[in-house]
């Protein structure tokens, strides 16, 4: 899974993005999966953390699946464009990647467990794509919630890290920043893999154990 290498182009300047719209794009508020809500505002005792990492269908039934997961979305985040469509994320013209936000109760899982999910079914080395799969709208990132979110994602980071120098595998391009604007992506790509269970899937165990 490791190693593939291309050099598609960065994210876009903001200037050069998509202009968007300012409605939302419309979805159901239930999970197709555990028929939980998936917009806010979440019970009090939820966190919620946002991941990229690649094709965002398989990377959303991961965290699914999950003990401690409340409920998970796919969307956008990361990037400028408003209220994108999936047909203009498609173009790596918004500087969104596809995003999965994970909504947990940290009295059940913790951030860790969640990292581990993250770092070990992907490819974190991949610049601006996941397998085939090209473009800024593929980059892996960690968009944290809170300050020690952040925290907890470098430390994981340099953490897994060492364990791709022991294999021989190269340096991790995952983002870490602030969670900003999760723009929701439309009802067919939501709990996508639940819905249509041999639907597009490139997500899977990445030859190196987090822990």
């Amino acid at each position: 899974m490791f190693g593939l290498r291309r050099t598609p182009a960065p994210v876009p300047a903001p200037e050069d993005c998509l202009p968007g719209r300012t409605n939302a794009i419309p979805t159901s508020d239930v999970h197709f999966v555990n028929g939980r809500p998936i917009h806010g505002p979440f019970p009090d005792n939820m966190d919620s953390i946002v991941f990229g990492m690649g094709c965002f269908w398989g990377a959303e039934r991961l965290f699914w699946q999950v003990p401690g997961v409340y409920t998970t979305a796919v969307g956008y985040s990361g990037g400028t464009t408003p209220n994108p469509t999936y047909p203009e994320t498609c173009t790596s013209m918004t500087g969104h990647t596809e995003a999965v936000l994970v909504v947990f109760d940290p009295d059940k899982v913790d951030t860790e467990a969640l990292f581990k999910v993250f770092w070990e079914n992907h490819d974190p080395t991949q610049y601006m794509g996941q397998g085939n799969d090209i473009g800024s709208q593929y980059r892996t990132a960690i968009y944290g919630t809170a300050a020690t979110q952040l925290d907890a994602a470098r430390e994981s980071l340099a953490s897994y890290q060492a364990k791709l120098n022991e294999s021989g595998f190269g340096e991790i391009t995952t983002e870490i920043a602030p969670a900003e604007e999760f723009y929701y992506a439309e009802e067919d790509h939501q709990q996508y893999l639940a819905k249509i269970p041999n639907g597009y899937c490139n997500h899977g165990f990445c030859q190196v154990a987090y822990d």
